[in-house]
């Protein structure tokens, strides 16, 4: 194994592992079972704030880590 496949390696755990956490820190999504009785969630403060509050951040964090993990695994891949 070279340097840099273990550099991406570690790496690739990282991502992992931020990628979990970020997952089981995040509240359930009951959003979606109100809207189909007319409850509109979107109308308030928060569901305008979506991305600012600490709920938006652990989800773009999730969609950064789970990008940055599909790319690292596939290089990876053509390292091998």
């Amino acid at each position: 194994m070279t340097t840099i496949q273990l550099i991406v390696n570690i790496l690739l755990v990282i991502a992992a592992l931020v990628m979990i956490v970020s997952v089981l820190l995040q509240k359930g999504d009951a959003e979606g079972i109100s809207a189909l009785t007319g409850g509109s969630g979107a109308e308030s403060f928060m569901g305008k704030n979506k991305a600012r509050s600490a709920q938006g951040k652990l989800a773009n964090i999730t969609k950064v880590s789970a990008g940055l993990f599909v790319a690292l695994a596939m290089l990876m891949i053509f390292l091998r």
